[in-house]
């Protein structure tokens, strides 16, 4: 059995938006005040503050008359909001993330988490804890048969949009075995080349709205702030962007559920994104092209699957390397698009002598339990 997300549009009543806007801000007050006196507390006096003693914190700030709002809205929120902080803290010390940041107060925007007891669900109908009525949701796919949610999460984007995601568990039967294998090289022109010879084309999604991006961004500055029409112009601005987030989403989810469905091992490059995305000149085509997020969803559809995806270390010269004598020439400029072999004299497209050699380099680590060297 596993933890699945199902997430939904949702349309709640002008009272209901009202609720969870107030519970988005105490959420985000509660987050801010326990990681403020988690922080002063380490560095100030030596003392490290455990979970157990942020909730005692938050029930003496609900008996406070300053912060008496924060019994208006569902105490289960409050309560996960420190528990995501001391989520966060405890990958800090695993040096799995950096260091918890405060979070931003965004017009409109923020989300809540309800556990089991701040919620009822009957029939497909969800009620949230301090609200009368059903939320009204929009059913685009269906809940595995017999499926309860496990928590609820309530969301408003820059954009306006309300969305409830329902955490589940189900059951997620493993793919039948396949043959095939496949290396993959991620790339600007072609967003991705497989070792098979096939291209997939970057969709360019940020470039092909730019234009649209300028006049909204341009319409904004002109609107003074505060303002009801400083408020709609940033709506549209923002609604522009997610245009193109929805659309790089949905590509990406089409094309990492073909590639799982069609092989048993796929082998990508281990790239250095954020490495890339510091420097000024392709950091703009890098981050459109969500090499990232490509990753993250091949992996974990890969592990529903029963699929190995292979991450190849970055530093071995796969674009240096012919694929057909394996002689590694001493330099290949970014400018040089069709590989030449000085020793064998292969010729062949840069980008897929260098998806066969991530694809080489994948099977190897799969035979051998073990890092590939040249």
């Amino acid at each position: 059995m596993r933890h699945r997300a199902y997430r939904f549009r949702c349309y709640p009543t002008p009272e209901q938006a009202d609720n969870l806007r107030r519970t988005f801000g105490c959420a985000r007050l509660v987050y801010n005040k326990a990681l403020e006196y988690r922080h002063k507390a380490y560095y100030r006096r030596g003392e490290s503050i455990t979970y157990n003693q942020t909730s005692a914190m938050l029930t003496r700030w609900k008996q406070a008359d300053r912060y008496a709002y924060l019994n208006e809205v569902s105490s289960v929120p409050l309560q996960q909001a420190l528990r995501h902080l001391q989520k966060g803290f405890a990958a800090f010390f695993k040096q799995q993330t950096g260091y918890p940041r405060f979070k931003k107060k965004r017009t409109g925007a923020g989300s809540a988490e309800y556990t089991r007891s701040a919620f009822k669900w009957n029939a497909g109908q969800l009620t949230l804890a301090k609200q009368a009525e059903p939320l009204t949701i929009r059913w685009s796919r269906r809940l595995p048969v017999g499926a309860v949610p496990l928590t609820v999460t309530v969301s408003c984007d820059a954009a306006g949009r309300w969305f409830v995601s329902l955490l589940v568990e189900e059951d997620i039967p493993a793919l039948p075995e396949r043959a095939e294998a496949i290396g993959v090289d991620a790339g600007i022109t072609n967003l991705l080349t497989l070792s098979t010879g096939e291209q997939v084309s970057n969709p360019r999604h940020e470039r092909r709205d730019r234009a649209r991006i300028r006049r909204r961004q341009q319409a904004l500055s002109r609107k003074q702030k505060g303002s009801n029409n400083h408020r709609k112009a940033r709506i549209e601005l923002a609604r522009a962007y997610a245009r193109i987030a929805d659309r790089r989403r949905d590509f990406l989810h089409k094309l990492t559920t073909r590639l799982v469905n069609e092989n048993q091992v796929i082998a990508v490059e281990d790239l250095g994104v954020r490495g890339m995305l510091a420097g000024h000149t392709l950091a703009r085509a890098i981050a459109d092209a969500a090499w990232a997020e490509f990753r993250r969803m091949l992996e974990y559809k890969a592990e529903w699957a029963g699929r190995t995806v292979v991450a190849v270390d970055r530093f071995l010269p796969t674009t240096k390397t012919c694929s057909a004598c394996g002689t590694l020439q001493e330099a290949v400029p970014l400018s040089q698009r069709v590989f030449e072999c000085a020793a064998c004299g292969h010729t062949e497209d840069r980008d897929l002598n260098a998806a066969k050699n991530i694809l080489a380099a994948g099977l190897a680590v799969t035979a051998c339990r073990d890092g590939v060297r040249h």
